[in-house]
């Protein structure tokens, strides 16, 4: 990933002229090389179902249920955290991802359009989803009304009782300290991306739709880095398998 970003970042500058060629264009990484990065770094596991329902069932009372809940649609942090309520129709039951707010060195927060084109994208709202956006609208209006002037009006969705627009750095914070309260194995917020992805893919969603939820231009990079089946996930296949079995012993 490292090495393809480089070659992109090196495009990028020999068509602004700022080089006159990509140095790393030829450039490989050996495979000896990568088998032993494979062994040696760890892979992040993403949830399984049976740890979002847990996290989901234990985080419904919490004031950023419904950013959390965009999370494990699929959404990355900074999409949640961009996102704005003129971003959300609960007429027609959609969001449209068009906007992201990233931190630079946990610290700047810097606001800009989406990871790329195919980023920039319409979704549909779950039912869920939507009866937890609603709530945390109505919930933010009475804020409004017992605060006056002191809450800001920021039309951000993910924001704190007074208003004030959180950060990635603090839904992650609070995704993290929910899940040790839910005694669930910490896993990255980001990687929500992947349970969702993974779910949908299993449940037979076609994989162009899968890269179009995701936000992806190609479906390769989907099924490459956020299709991450388990061992249960296989469970299916090793039914199927089992079909198999009983028609060689038919045959004996």
């Amino acid at each position: 990933m490292s090495l393809a970003r480089l070659k992109d970042v090196l495009n990028r500058a020999v068509t602004k002229r700022l080089v006159t060629t990509n140095v790393a264009s030829e450039l490989s990484i050996p495979r000896k090389a990568r088998k032993v990065e494979r062994k040696t770094k760890a892979q992040p596991v993403p949830w399984n179902v049976t740890e979002v329902h847990t996290f989901v069932g234990h985080v419904k009372s919490d004031r950023l249920y419904a950013p959390l809940l965009l999370s494990l649609m699929g959404l990355r942090p900074a999409e949640v955290v961009g996102l704005r309520w003129s971003d959300i129709d609960l007429t027609t039951d959609a969001l449209t991802v068009a906007n992201t707010r990233t931190m630079m060195g946990n610290k700047k927060v810097v606001e800009k359009d989406t990871k790329s084109m195919a980023g920039e994208r319409a979704l549909p709202l779950p039912l869920p989803v939507k009866e937890a956006l609603k709530r945390f609208k109505a919930l933010q209006a009475a804020e409004k009304l017992t605060l006056g002037e002191d809450c800001l009006d920021s039309g951000y969705i993910c924001v704190n009782e007074a208003g004030e627009v959180r950060t990635t750095k603090q839904l992650r914070t609070r995704a993290y300290k929910l899940m040790e309260e839910a005694e669930l194995r910490r896993a990255r917020l980001y990687d929500a991306r992947a349970s969702c992805v993974t779910y949908l893919a299993n449940d037979g969603v076609p994989d162009h739709l899968l890269a179009r939820w995701a936000g992806h231009t190609n479906v390769k990079t989907t099924k490459r880095w956020y299709v991450k089946p388990d061992v249960e996930d296989l469970r299916g296949a090793a039914t199927t398998w089992g079909g198999l079995h009983r028609a060689q012993e038919g045959g004996v």
